[in-house]
């Protein structure tokens, strides 16, 4: 069984904080099981986002993991990633997105394996 997205959520703002990367929960989604997106910008008008894997990647050895994937190699203008999220919320009204703000691009997600 997995952690509730709104436990989930505050455990990743927290380790953002941490490592004093500021983060905030601009769009909250449902409680229990709500996609969860991360945008990362990099403070020079580009962004990076995170979106949860395909279930294909998921292990059933551990299926309470979360696993995520960039939607590009590289950062995006962060108008791009803004249109994503306008068609992601669309498509799913329970969706959250999170957003964090790092020069460097850390995103302390676990990726999707492969």
């Amino acid at each position: 069984m997995r952690l509730k997205s709104s436990i989930w959520v505050a455990a990743y703002l927290r380790r953002c904080q941490t490592a004093g990367v500021f983060g905030a929960v601009r769009r909250r989604g449902a409680e229990e099981a709500g996609a969860v997106f991360i945008k990362v910008a990099t403070l020079d008008g580009h962004a990076m986002l995170y979106v949860p894997a395909p279930q294909t990647v998921y292990d059933d050895s551990r299926p309470i993991e979360r696993f995520f994937v960039p939607i590009a190699a590289a950062p995006l203008p962060e108008g791009a990633v803004e249109e994503r999220l306008s068609r992601e919320i669309r498509f799913d009204p329970d969706a959250w997105i999170v957003e964090t703000e790092d020069k460097a691009g850390r995103h302390f997600l676990d990726l999707a394996p492969g």
